[in-house]
């Protein structure tokens, strides 16, 4: 509790400082500001506990999690400034935005109640809504900005729905109290049909096969560190809370829920994969990409029992790949109308160590030896075999060799086409982003039990 309260100050302190003129000093002492809030998530780490009358809940689980949106946030907020640098006036609103943003995110995944998880849902929601929409002259942006509403805007109440299904059931919205009662009675129809509303509302949040259509467009349309911030924090904390619904409430997998998540993640695995192959827009093949791990993330939900750990380190992984990926795609596209493989033309000419960490990021995604994308995927695969579910494994094998068609698209595009213009300067912070990122990904690859052992 005491990180969401320091969470929502800073948020509140970057909003005064815009109005006392001290705009230089909003992200320097947001990041030193935010690298508090980890020292707090350490110390509920350390004595998980509950406040409010369970509202919220502090566990080892939610602490992990609060710490990788923290270090994701630090990220995000580091390359604000020379993206938001034509708009020094905005970029208060901006940075606050992105603190209750986290606020949201942290909610979610530290719910003891269904009203504060949905309440994290909306502060997130709500936030990217205005985040995806946020270059106002730019008609893509708009666009991308009313789909996504429409699209959250649905997914929220089908969210919402469930819940008062769950509620109608067990009476109550203690999560505590739900589990005990689904342990101790015979279940009423109405919980595993709230159970089903809430997941397919959390699908529509990772955008997962068929809840995906949304994604493409909007993740082109909005400003590209919107796009980031989407693809990196937002799904993981979908996931992440959507694992925990499942495991917090007791909800009993049967084996048609079970077939269904094998079936969606099979699907999103393969549909992501295959469109991404025919995309020439870099943040568009992204968007696909996603999608393809989003169906990697669901397969930790066919042994739910004890993937918690396998869960953590796939969404570090893929996390620290995508802020890579995503401050190189920032640099190149910097003053340019598009996101286009073009643009990366013989950049492996014009600026080696961005094009090396850019390909380093995609063969992690694509899940290569020695990044943590191939640990992760090794980590799961092991798992998911052991519950039984070979084929959906095989399938996942299959799709992660189908991904490797496209990175290398980009990849040759880098190293065996010709520059179409001089390179240009490239920001440091670009540089300190990206580097840090990929660094700690191989780190993960190298010693993965930094992060298996925090919920082992």
């Amino acid at each position: 509790m005491n990180t969401l309260i320091a969470i929502t100050g800073l948020g509140i302190l970057c909003l005064l400082f815009e109005i006392l003129n001290f705009r230089k000093a909003i992200i320097p002492v947001t990041i030193i500001g935010l690298l508090a809030v980890l020292g707090l998530t350490y110390l509920g780490y350390n004595a998980p506990t509950s406040y409010y009358n369970n509202m919220i809940v502090v566990s080892k689980f939610s602490s992990v999690f609060t710490g990788l949106f923290t270090v994701l946030t630090v990220f995000l907020i580091a390359l604000s400034h020379d993206f938001y640098e034509d708009h020094q006036t905005k970029i208060s609103d901006f940075i606050a935005i992105k603190i209750f943003m986290l606020a949201g995110a942290v909610a979610m995944v530290s719910f003891g109640n269904l009203a504060m998880f949905f309440l994290g849902i909306e502060v997130l929601s709500i936030s990217l809504y205005i985040l995806a929409a946020s270059n106002r002259l730019n008609v893509k942006s708009n666009e991308a900005g009313m789909k996504y509403f429409l699209m959250g805007s649905f997914a929220s109440g089908i969210i919402l729905f469930g819940i008062c299904f769950i509620y109608g059931a067990m009476g109550s919205f203690d999560v505590a109290e739900i589990t005990e009662w689904s342990r101790s009675a015979e279940l009423p129809v109405w919980f595993p049909i709230g159970i089903s509303l809430v997941t397919i509302g959390m699908f529509f949040k990772i955008a997962a096969v068929p809840f995906h259509f949304w994604a493409p467009d909007v993740y082109e349309g909005s400003p590209t560190l919107t796009t980031t911030t989407m693809s990196t924090l937002v799904k993981v904390v979908a996931i992440a809370t959507l694992y925990k619904l499942l495991t917090a409430m007791n909800a009993d997998l049967s084996d048609a829920y079970i077939n269904i998540i094998i079936v969606i993640s099979i699907a999103s695995m393969t549909v992501g994969n295959i469109m991404a192959l025919k995309q020439n827009n870099v943040k568009r093949m992204l968007a696909f990409s996603g999608i393809s791990h989003a169906g990697f993330m669901l397969m930790t939900l066919l042994s739910i029992s004890n993937s918690a750990s396998s869960l953590v380190y796939y969404t570090t992984a893929y996390s620290l790949s995508g802020i890579a990926a995503f401050a190189v795609i920032l640099y190149v596209c910097k003053n340019k109308d598009n996101e286009d493989i073009s643009n990366f033309n013989g950049l492996g000419k014009n600026n080696p160590l961005m094009a090396a960490i850019l390909a380093a990021s995609l063969l992690s995604m694509a899940g290569i030896p020695i990044f943590a994308g191939f640990f992760a995927k090794l980590f799961l695969f092991n798992q998911v075999i052991e519950a039984g579910y070979l084929v959906v494994v095989i399938a996942a094998v299959i799709n992660s060799i189908i991904s490797v068609g496209y990175y290398f698209k980009l990849i040759l595009a880098m190293y065996n086409k010709e520059p179409n213009e001089e390179a240009a300067k490239t920001p440091f912070v670009f540089y300190a982003v990206a580097v840090v990122a990929i660094l700690l990904n191989i780190a993960l690859g190298l010693f993965p039990s930094v992060v298996l052992d925090l919920l082992g």
